[in-house]
């Protein structure tokens, strides 16, 4: 499919970690370019030595493909003529006049944050430039949509924006204790999300609720759970934004990282044994730093060993909340990986809403045709701080981030994509913001009058069957305090948000104290 949507400038930029096998070339025989063979890199490939015209020299052993440290070249060609690599080697995370206008931005002379440089790196696959247009090559009709999904697509990237700023306002006064945005990575979570089936299982890391929102979920019930009511499906049991709906087939958010991969893959693995889910796979997101985890290579290997059906789309915006990808791997980023378990692999442009829609797309119909897995690696930026317990000014530029704002804004690109169409028009951009923002707001207000769970309901649910002994003594020792100090502040005023205000508990104290 890949193949397909790239000719000319924009098939130079659509390849992948690594050509096909030998087997897999022989089969393939027929293919008139090297790019129609590249859609997706797999491991099982036979390498052979490079000669000495094909040896690179010292200068060129070490490549930088945008937030990723100085990897060293492979000696290898593995079937990808030296002329072809010529050609996409330059390529880099970003459209060549926003990575120009970025490198000349600063002198980045021991700038970790060095995001945008040139490098010999993996190729990137996408088909709009910074500003919107379609890349040489790219038609209208290989981007497969449609004015209405065009217009629903950017509706809702520009929803999150609203989504962060309203409640990173609410955590600031107070009124929630924590929050994450999306902010700069709007094109990998909703690009994605509409490139899924209904029924396609879902995990997540913690700035995916774009995914969620596209799926419908109602937004009083993602109130719910950022404000802990009794409506909350996870019976506010959980840290704001880590949503989970069984409706929508999305699993809980975990906050340990990458604990979801090995998750994943299990499902993944019950999927494959299930009969009636043979058309379905799950897809696993998870960030850089993530994947620096154990977990990942667990369950990344698990997912290959057992040929499961799961697509895993690791978010590499540049930075573990403070350490930025330089200093967590000296490897060509999260794409390089992926070969090694097996995997077939892409690296994609994760401000390109249609480059990640199409792989995502195609992704998942190699993952059914072939009962394998498959890694995608989104490259994007970090706009916003890592959480509402962050500073990212103490470790990156200002000014840095305001040029990713402003020279590749996923926002910026979609939506001048829409307007030169005639798709969308200024009316409609503030119309649209003000509607979500009232919309959010409603939400919260609705929230904010609902109550809390009884506080008697902390202790169901946590073993099954009778309680232990050990929780039915926190139940009572709880119970002695409320009732000690229930009626003063600043306990009274927040048992009053809870169903029953504790009252629940007396006859706990009672029998136990």
């Amino acid at each position: 499919m890949l193949a397909r949507l790239c000719s000319g400038t924009a098939r130079r930029q659509c390849s992948a970690l690594l050509p096909f096998s030998a087997a897999a070339a022989e089969t393939s025989a027929s293919a008139t370019s090297t790019a129609a063979r590249l859609a997706f890199s797999t491991s099982a490939y036979t390498p052979k030595p490079s000669t000495s015209a094909s040896r690179r020299s010292a200068s060129q052993q070490r490549v930088d493909h945008g937030h990723l440290p100085n990897a060293p070249s492979s000696p290898y060609v593995h079937n990808l003529d030296d002329a072809f690599f010529n050609e996409v080697r330059a390529n880099t995370v970003l459209p060549p006049g926003s990575a120009a206008a970025l490198a000349q931005s600063a002198d980045t002379e021991g700038d970790h944050d060095e995001v945008a440089r040139p490098g010999t790196g993996i190729p990137t696959f996408r088909l709009i430039d910074g500003v919107g247009k379609l890349l040489e090559g790219v038609t209208e009709e290989s981007l497969n949509i449609t004015r209405e999904e065009a217009r629903k697509i950017y509706s809702t990237m520009l929803f999150l924006p609203a989504f962060d700023l309203i409640l990173s306002n609410a955590q600031r006064q107070g009124r929630i204790s924590f929050m994450m945005t999306s902010a700069g990575e709007e094109a990998g979570i909703i690009g994605s999300a509409s490139a899924l089936g209904p029924t396609d299982e879902v995990f997540t890391q913690y700035r995916e609720s774009g995914v969620l929102i596209w799926r419908g979920c109602s937004l009083d019930k993602m109130m719910a759970q950022v404000f802990g009511t009794e409506d909350d499906v996870c019976r506010a049991r959980q840290m704001p934004i880590h949503f989970g709906s069984t409706d929508h087939h999305f699993h809980p958010i975990s906050s340990p990282l990458a604990t979801q991969i090995p998750q994943a893959a299990g499902a993944a693995y019950a999927l494959k044994r299930t009969p009636s889910r043979q058309n379905d796979i799950v897809v696993c997101y998870f960030g850089e730093g993530a994947a620096s985890e154990g977990d990942f290579h667990a369950g990344v290997n698990m997912a290959s060993t057992l040929d499961c059906p799961i697509l895993f789309i690791a978010r590499n915006n540049g930075f573990a909340i403070s350490t930025p990808s330089t200093e967590q791997f000296k490897g060509d980023g999260i794409a390089s990986r992926g070969p090694g378990y097996g995997m077939d692999t892409l690296r994609v442009d994760g401000n390109d809403v249609f480059a990640v829609r199409a792989a995502v797309r195609a992704a998942k119909q190699r993952i059914i045709d072939t009962s394998r897995p498959i890694l995608l690696e989104l490259m994007s930026y970090r706009v916003g701080h890592h959480s509402t317990s962050d500073d990212s000014s103490a470790y990156r530029s200002k000014d840095r981030v305001e040029d990713w704002k402003r020279l590749d804004n996923p926002l910026h690109r979609m939506r001048n994509f829409c307007q030169d169409r005639g798709w969308w028009s200024d009316e409609e951009e503030e119309s649209t913001k003000k509607a979500h923002r009232t919309t959010l707001l409603q939400a919260i207000q609705r929230a904010e009058s609902s109550m809390r769970p009884s506080i008697s309901s902390m202790f169901e649910d946590v073993y099954a069957g009778e309680i232990p002994a050990s929780l039915q003594d926190q139940r009572a020792e709880l119970a002695r305090l409320i009732k000690m100090y229930g009626q003063h502040e600043p306990w009274a005023k927040e048992l009053a948000k809870h169903r029953d205000q504790g009252n629940d508990l007396d006859n706990f104290a009672r029998k136990d104290t």
